[in-house]
Formats: C-alpha cells, structure tokens, sequence
C-alpha cells in the first residue's frame, strides 16, 4: 500500500468498499442471527453481550442503547466488582482475561434463564475468557451467537486448553470482515494502521437488530425497543418496559 494511501481518504475509501458488500456477504447469517433473538424474545428471554477490550464497543451498541432491544444486558469483566464483590484492585491485572474461571463466574453473576440467548464477539476469538464464556453457554443448553474475524481466527492458533475458538462452537457466526489483525491500512515500513472490526460489527449487530424487529412485526409482535432517555418521557417509558425483565437487565438505555 503506498503512502497516498494512508490517509483519510484512503481509510474512508477502503472501510466504504468493505460495508458496501457486507450486507450481501453477510446476508444468510444475518437473517439466521436475527431469528435467533426474534425467537429469544417471543419466549420472553434476554440477550446477554459479551466482549473484552475494544469489542465492548459492540457490546454497548447491542445492549442497553436507544433505539435496541430492551431484553438486552451486558456483560462485562468489571462484573467481577459491580456484582460479585471482588475488591477494585483485581481488575488491574494484565492476565485477568486468561485466567480460568473468570467467565463461568461472570456467566453465574448473570443468573442467564434457559431460553436467553448469549452473543460474544471477539475480533480473534481466540482469547481464553471468550472461548471459556462460549464453552459455559454451550454447556448450559444456551444458542450462541458470535461476531468475529474469520480471517483472523482462522490464521492464528487458539489461546484456550480445548483448542477451540469461538467461532467453532457458535451456532450463527457473523464474519465482521476485518483484516488479520485488525489494522486496515499497511504502512510501507511494516504494520497497519486504522482498525476496521468496530465499524463492521456495528452494522452487522444493527442489520441483525433490524431484521429481528422484521421478523417480531410480521408475526404481529410489536418490538420491545428503547426510546433515548435525553427526549420527554424516554427516560420513563424504558423503566415501564423494563420492568418485564426486572432482575434480568441491569442498564437503562442512555
């Protein structure tokens, strides 16, 4: 890639071309994606999210926000403090996503019923506290969905003991057609610059957001959905609708 390339314009140029074709690439596992959360939300159950570093971007763009699903929550490793107890201090621990156990204690934080439905997204998913999220769902009867980089994934080894990745025990898998790595933009001296998976895993959760609500409303089911709390009465209509899944979502939409 030259130079002239690594640019605005040229990041714009090369994002663009990657989201134009998204919504064809992706469209099978879009519509299956979506029917696994139109169906979890007939049977009145709730989407938990999950991700760690920078793909809690995609979390928070499925869970809790103006214009979602209300039965959404999200999960997170701080978690470990909100809820569980652990003191601060162990959230400064560089190892704490590979330390064993963590996700199963997250996942129990949860209290997840039997028909929720979860969704990890992790760009490599390979990462042990992913992978041993996934495997814990898997384990307690739950329907997964992943978002990830089948580039990435496929070219790296696992980081997990079972030798698995999260896109080999999910049931839809959402390719966010991000490069090895992440970076989209190559310098000349070696490396890349400019990231591409948050882009991409936030049209497809909002492709798969709109198809689900497709699929409520052509059964005659309205979607129970968010209002943006910064307009009159938003803030009061959220709590009203939340109060079905009341234990079950921690966060009113902003």
């Amino acid at each position: 890639m030259s130079v002239e390339s690594v640019s605005a314009q040229g990041f714009a140029r090369e994002s663009l071309a990657v989201l134009q074709h998204l919504p064809e690439s992706s469209r099978e596992d879009v519509a299956r994606a979506a029917e696994l959360i139109a169906d979890c939300v007939r049977a009145d159950g709730v989407v938990h999210a999950f991700g760690t570093g920078h793909s809690q971007a995609i979390v928070l763009e499925l869970a809790g926000r103006a214009g979602g699903l209300v039965p959404t929550n999200r999960l997170s490793i701080a978690d470990l403090v909100l809820y569980g107890g652990d003191d601060p201090s162990v959230l400064d621990d560089p190892l704490l996503e590979r330390r064993p156990g963590v996700a199963t204690r997250l996942y129990d934080l949860a209290a997840p019923h039997p028909q929720d439905l979860f969704v990890v997204i992790s760009n490599s998913g390979v990462n042990s506290v992913i992978v041993e999220m996934a495997l814990r769902v898997k384990e307690r009867g739950h329907r997964l969905l992943a978002i990830t980089s089948l580039t990435h994934t496929r070219a790296v080894p696992a980081g997990h003991v079972s030798g698995k990745k999260l896109a080999d025990l999910a049931d839809v898998v959402l390719d966010n057609a991000a490069p090895r790595g992440d970076a989209l933009l190559g310098l000349p001296g070696g490396g890349a610059v400019c990231a591409l998976s948050t882009l991409t895993g936030v049209m497809l959760v909002q492709m798969t957001v709109a198809e689900a609500s497709a699929r409520l409303l052509a059964t005659g089911e309205q979607p129970p959905v968010y209002v943006s709390a910064n307009v009159p009465g938003g803030f009061e209509g959220n709590l009203e609708l939340e109060k079905k899944y009341t234990g079950r979502i921690r966060r009113t939409a902003s």
